[in-house]
């Protein structure tokens, strides 16, 4: 019999760091040394507590002291369940917890302890599951600062005393399996920590959440059957450098509010095929509290924002999607998180997730913790983060957020508030290893995905492999274009021409790194403007000036990212708050504005030379003179059949007529997409679909062609003339 009142009442509180060594089924041997088994249980307050056996035995328990009651067996015990009776309360039955073994291995552990454990989210969080025949749910929790964990639900009535979890040891993992407890469950852990407190905490592993600003755990599992198999196939062995991109980045909350993901299935699928874009990308769907961060504040790394749906309902949308032939990327926020005291923000009562020190450990500019990259638990639980939307929602691609602020110790920082590395560097090598590690990990998992960085500095190597130094990632995003193209395109026409580098400097680097050009949602906030606004002139000659710029920026080297709504010519500056305008569509310009976008994608879809060696310089010259033009911008692209489309941008407010230009083959050049159809809503200008190249001594071949104001043509070389409709292929 236990006697130790200090180990009991450590018990009864929910304080004992093993409460499985005190209770539960033990083997022992009674005063005559033959062997036994006794059983513990923790009833508070009960009269009478019984061991209830699977063949129908029953041994009374006595109280021992604190709640705790205690009987012997002389025999060995299979599963039983416990049985209570009370003065003042309904009667009680139930499985016993601490009847089990750990539900996580020693594997488990040494992996999570070496950061090595690909598929965390299996061992950690809650798991509904059938173990040593009970039916219930397997809880585990990291938290090595903690003197005592405890799991708190609805199966409790939110008193953590009865379900105190068992330390696996030096790991700081706790477990505990609880029997009986069904998905749909909600559930939080009470942390005991150094400092004497309890604090309540939602699981960081947790799969589902509830809905904001509600802030508990919910057990979950998927009953989801995928039946994209052909599209996943197709996808490994996909060279994504080789093939065309054209990315339609989208909020959720705000693309059709009042939509769930099951009901966006259709509509969006819909859209996507009328405007031809190849991916879709949510911004973040993991769960967060603010709805105005617009998921960049993260609580929930592995859990799909409750609003809109279940887990199963995301994976129903990302499903249909590529049934639909239509790839979905996922923006993804490793690099901070919020101060929320529920969630992740020092979550055992001492920095865990964030780094220790304040001038690695926190972005002052966004009230946000900076995890600890050096920490191999936590480079676990991002990596394996990244690996758990790829596999467990088939993403095909992560968009890593803010990658600059973790690529560099002085970000947003002045002298004296940082830290130079071990090399008196500013580059956060903890954090250079760990997107290395990301990189390299989801491409040999999951070969075809795309990984994508937000990075926005002239950091060497970003797309690098990660054997030569690299970041490893597959595309960056080309923020220095994007800047400079949008300066240029709000000049008044009459001005363009004194600053035509804005358009064109960035042909110098094209090819340093495997770009995405990007109008994203950070481009049409805060004051910036839609992008149909930041164009001069009156109405006809914005919705001109974005299909010209739309065309030059589809037609220069990189893959592509428009965000929602500016297909259609969305006017008003795009908020979380409030939908799109989707009633513009009933007029006829912008209509045809996202008429003109389906076209030009599906064209662009369709001409090798503009997408398929995105990677290779030698697939791009400039073209221009003898009649050289400052509002003209001019090259040509090549595949690598010997494929030629010349991109030929007029950004002058004037039609450009007889305009001579260089061009790499002799013979005629059919106009696959002149920004100026009348179907487009332009004015018709153009060269009736075709372009002859003459033969020219001692010169490039020459022809002459006529080049609408604001506007943008596509050339094709064809070996054979011949008519195509105007502005398709």
């Amino acid at each position: 019999m236990i006697t130790e009142t200090a180990v009991l009442d450590a018990v009864a509180a929910g304080e004992h760091h093993d409460p499985h060594s005190i209770l539960g089924a033990h083997p022992s041997v009674d005063d005559t040394g033959h062997p036994v088994t006794v059983v513990r249980a923790l009833r508070p307050l009960a009269e009478t507590v019984t061991a209830l056996l699977t063949d129908g035995g029953e041994v009374p328990l006595m109280h021992v002291a604190s709640g705790v009651w205690e009987g012997t067996v002389r025999h060995e015990m299979g599963p039983y369940r416990i049985a209570a009776t009370y003065a003042d309360a309904p009667n009680w039955t139930a499985a016993d917890p601490y009847r089990h073994s750990p539900t996580l291995g020693e594997l488990d552990l040494h992996l999570i302890a070496e950061g090595r454990h690909e598929r965390l989210w299996e061992v950690l969080g809650s798991q509904h599951r059938l173990f040593e025949g009970d039916p219930g749910t397997a809880f585990a929790v990291w938290a090595p600062n903690a003197r005592a964990v405890r799991v708190v639900g609805d199966h409790n009535g939110w008193d953590g005393r009865l379900h105190a979890m068992r330390s696996m040891g030096a790991s700081g993992v706790w477990e505990l399996f609880i029997p009986e407890v069904d998905t749909g469950t909600r559930y939080k852990y009470e942390i005991l920590t150094p400092s004497g407190d309890w604090i309540l905490k939602a699981d960081p592993m947790a799969r589902l959440a509830e809905v904001p600003p509600a802030t508990a755990s919910i057990v979950t599992s998927s009953a989801h059957t995928w039946n994209d198999g052909a599209w996943m196939t197709r996808r490994a062995a996909t060279h994504a450098v080789a093939q065309p991109l054209s990315v339609y980045e989208v909020h959720l909350g705000s693309w059709r509010p009042g939509l769930g993901y099951r009901e966006l299935a259709d509509e969006l699928i819909g859209h996507i095929a009328q405007t031809g874009f190849t991916h879709v990308e949510f911004m973040p769907v993991a769960e967060h509290p603010f709805g105005g961060s617009w998921g960049y504040q993260v609580t929930g790394y592995y859990a799909p924002t409750h609003r809109f749906g279940s887990p199963d309902d995301l994976r129903y949308l990302i499903d249909r999607l590529h049934q639909a032939g239509i790839g979905v990327i996922l923006d993804w926020v490793p690099g901070h998180f919020p101060k929320d005291a529920f969630a992740l923000a020092r979550f055992d009562g001492r920095p865990l997730y964030e780094h220790p020190d304040p001038r690695r450990g926190e972005h002052r500019d966004w009230g946000t913790y900076i995890f600890d990259y050096g920490r191999n638990e936590v480079r676990n639980f991002l990596v394996a983060n990244a690996l758990y939307w790829l596999e467990e929602f088939h993403a095909d691609g992560l968009r890593v957020d803010a990658v600059a602020s973790m690529l560099y110790l002085d970000y947003s920082r002045g002298d004296g508030e940082w830290e130079p590395n071990v090399h008196g560097g500013r580059e956060n090598l903890e954090a250079i290893r760990f997107l290395q590690e990301v990189n390299a990990t989801a491409y040999r998992a999951h070969p075809g995905v795309l990984m994508f960085a937000e990075e926005s500095t002239s950091f060497p190597g970003v797309t690098a492999p990660t054997d030569r130094a690299g970041l490893g990632f597959g595309f960056k995003w080309n923020m220095g274009w994007m800047n400079d193209s949008l300066v240029y395109m709000q000049r008044d026409p009459i001005h363009r021409s004194h600053h035509q580098g804005e358009m064109t400097f960035s042909f110098v680097y094209s090819f340093g790194e495997n770009y995405v050009l990007p109008i994203s949602h950070d481009e049409v906030v805060h004051g910036k403007g839609s992008l149909l606004s930041k164009m001069p002139g009156d109405h006809a000659a914005k919705l001109a000036n974005v299909r010209g710029y739309l065309a030059y920026m589809w037609g220069h080297p990189g893959k592509n990212l428009l965000f929602m709504g500016q297909e259609f010519g969305q006017i008003a500056e795009w908020s979380e708050s409030r939908g799109l305008d989707w009633w513009l569509l009933d007029q006829p310009s912008h209509a045809q504005l996202q008429g003109f976008v389906g076209a030009m994608n599906r064209v662009y879809r369709g001409q090798a030379p503009l997408w398929e060696r995105d990677d290779d310089g030698t697939s791009f010259t400039r073209i221009g003179a003898p009649d050289w033009d400052p509002n003209v911008v001019a090259f040509v692209r090549r595949d690598a059949h010997s494929g030629h489309i010349a991109v030929v941008s007029n950004f002058s407010g004037t039609t450009r007529t007889g305009l001579i230009l260089d061009l790499p083959r002799a013979g005629a050049w059919n106009e696959v997409l002149n920004t100026d159809a009348a179907e487009f809503g332009g004015h018709g200008a153009g060269n009736l679909g075709l372009v002859y190249a003459t033969e020219n001594e001692g010169a490039p071949p020459r022809a002459t062609l006529t080049v609408p104001a604001l506007s943008t043509l596509w050339l094709r070389h064809a070996r054979d003339p011949h008519m195509p409709t105007p502005s398709h292929a």
